[in-house]
């Protein structure tokens, strides 16, 4: 192209007259997208797309090597931005390109004739939306796949990493190629989205509360949010020992594990296992904290039943968004950490093509006008609601009695003890509970005489003494009645995959765009376990700070559950069991094997219930 331009700058005087006394050639129209029943339609092609890598200079140094950190990431437009169209951005920044993989199918980037660029985008992002005139990016995270450094685990190198693509949009960032020539998009409308499950989920939310211009929507599906809470449960730990430090090498391409060991032992080293408690290694983790800044729409996505990412990390981050009044939506479903194309493939597809069309390419469809919720209440049985908790919930107290469950306080003298217990399985707290066991205290409603929808985070209020200076107290809340359920507990959490398959967008020789198919896993069970919670004793007043206990001296003890949207159906009795260590639900269980004594005037269980004390009333409570 150089040498073309030098060329005419010595054309003859003659040859230039009349180039210029020639016609003008007729202007071209710029190609647009076009819009049939309110959503884009495939009118560009997706086999010739415009593939690129590119290479950004980070402002951080995540291995501390004196180099600024490169962050690496594919870009697929339409070859139509060649001639003019201009087209949003939809992102998913991962860590997992090149070591988990991403999706059921398990698809990792490919290049598969060693050009530089890819073959083989992982998910259905690029195959769907291309074509309907989107512009794709997958973004390596640091230190992972093709981009320097090492991860940090949601320390601010991982937070910042898509940050700096976003920058390079509005043209606030340099990007080069792998020849180190500088790209510039300048086929892009100015608006951009961030998509992903999981990590990648966690990522999309990092940039969004850094307020980045540019970024207009966020989809998070099943991502942390506090990451205090995906390895900590008020002052409790919950997953093994050193699990940032743990993730950290998973994500980390082999080869360059033993490069990256020194971050990973800082991480190790900076944890607080020992202690459980909220340090600053943990504030620097939290986007719940920073909401405030955001400046995009959030449609967020979760499993109720998730028990990887559990579900208090969408409600966290759900709360603030509304306290800010951020534009948001809501899917929550009966599956555990299961992608929404998995457990609910043609209205997903249907309803983030919309979302996206309306927040990238300001397609008026109605979206934002509909319910801003929808809920799966049973297999494939889905509900909308105008906002969650749903409206018309009030916290109602359930106390505790020796009779079981009701809505007056037990008499005045009246306590029950338990011995803690590091062994007690998960099953042999919630079953029999009418069967006075030595490890727990089990309360029971009588059979329900009206359906009751609990909506939100309940709060167990725990009046009670121990006679060791630590302990751990747990609480379980349980339906007990015959139903058919979604089997979350078993192999998929929630579905079985399928050996047929179906295809969402359009192909090209190496990349097709068909995935297995799925269905629920269901079963009739006499159980639910409806949601839990844990707190470590010594944490009663502060995370930060834990305060000894005094051996017989009583204290209050609030904590509350992981959020939930359920009805227990008529005939069902509500159950509430209290514990000590929780095995199945952290990793640390307290040494000090303590006898807890309840006073159960004082000891209840805050439901937040659809239509208040009326509606458990009405129920027969």
């Amino acid at each position: 192209m150089g040498r073309f331009w030098v060329g005419l700058g010595v054309l003859p005087v003659a040859i230039v007259a009349a180039l210029g006394a020639a016609a003008p050639a007729q202007a071209r129209e710029a190609p647009t997208i076009v819009i049939e029943d309110g959503v884009t339609q495939p009118v560009f092609g997706y086999a010739d797309a415009i593939r690129e890598r590119l290479f950004i200079d980070s402002t951080f140094d995540s291995d501390a090597d004196g180099l600024r950190d490169i962050i690496a990431f594919d870009v697929i437009r339409p070859r139509a931005t060649l001639d003019g169209l201009k087209v949003p951005v939809i992102m998913d920044a991962s860590p997992y390109y090149s070591t988990l993989c991403r999706g059921n199918d398990g698809e990792c980037k490919a290049d598969l004739d060693g050009d530089g660029l890819l073959d083989r985008w992982p998910l259905f992002y690029d195959n769907y939306f291309v074509p309907r005139g989107y512009a794709v990016i997958l973004l390596d995270m640091v230190g992972t796949n093709n981009s320097t450094g090492c991860p940090t685990t949601n320390a601010n190198q991982d937070n910042l990493s898509a940050k700096q693509a976003i920058n390079w949009l509005g043209g606030r960032a340099i990007a080069r190629n792998a020849a180190g020539q500088q790209v510039t998009a300048d086929w892009h409308n100015g608006k951009s989205g961030m998509v992903g499950k999981s990590y990648d989920g966690s990522l999309a939310m990092a940039t969004a509360v850094t307020g980045v211009r540019g970024l207009t929507t966020v989809v998070p599906i099943s991502g942390p949010t506090e990451y205090y809470d995906y390895t900590r449960s008020n002052g409790v730990v919950t997953r093994g020992n050193n699990y940032p430090s743990f993730l950290a090498n998973v994500v980390t391409n082999p080869e360059r594990r033993d490069y990256c060991k020194p971050v990973r032992d800082a991480l190790a080293a900076n944890d607080g296992d020992e202690h459980g408690d909220y340090t600053a290694f943990w504030n620097e983790r939290s986007y719940v904290k920073k909401v405030g800044n955001i400046t995009a729409s959030v449609f967020l996505v979760h499993g109720l039943n998730d028990d990887n990412v559990r579900p208090d990390h969408f409600s966290k981050f759900w709360y603030e968004l509304a306290r800010y009044d951020v534009p948001r939506k809501l899917w929550l479903t009966q599956t555990g950490h299961v992608d929404p194309f998995d457990f609910r493939r043609a209205e997903w597809v249907a309803t983030l093509h919309r979302w996206m069309d309306y927040w990238l390419h300001g397609v008026a469809n109605g979206i934002v006008d509909e319910p801003r919720v929808d809920i799966e209440r049973a297999a494939d049985v889905w509900e909308t609601h105008a906002d969650w908790p749903v409206p018309g919930t009030v916290g109602t107290e359930v106390w505790l009695r020796p009779d079981g469950l009701g809505l007056v306080p037990a008499a005045d003298s009246v306590t029950q003890s338990f011995q803690d217990s590091p062994t007690q399985t998960q099953n042999t707290m919630i079953l029999n509970p009418e069967t006075v066991q030595p490890n727990r205290l089990a309360y029971l409603s009588a059979p329900l005489t009206a359906p009751l929808h609990v909506s939100g985070t309940a709060v167990v209020k725990v009046r009670a003494a121990a006679d060791q200076v630590d302990t751990n107290l747990g609480a379980i809340l349980v339906d007990y009645g015959t139903a058919e359920r979604v089997n979350h507990r078993a192999s998929g959490e929630g579905i079985l995959t399928l050996t047929t398959e179906d295809c969402w967008g359009e192909d090209s020789a190496t990349d097709n765009a068909c995935y297995r198919q799925t269905q629920k896993r269901v079963h009739t069970a006499d159980v639910e376990l409806v949601t839990k919670g844990i707190m470590d004793a010594q944490n009663r007043q502060s995370l930060r700070t834990p305060t000894p206990l005094v051996p017989g001296e009583r204290y209050n003890f609030d904590f509350p559950l992981l959020p939930e949207d359920y009805v227990f159906q008529p005939g069902h009795r509500i159950g509430v069991v209290i514990v000590g260590s929780y095995p199945q639900y952290s990793s640390q269980v307290d040494q000090t094997r303590a006898t807890i004594e309840v006073a159960l005037k004082s000891s209840r269980i805050v439901l937040p219930i659809v239509g208040g004390t009326a509606a458990a009333h009405a129920a027969g409570l």
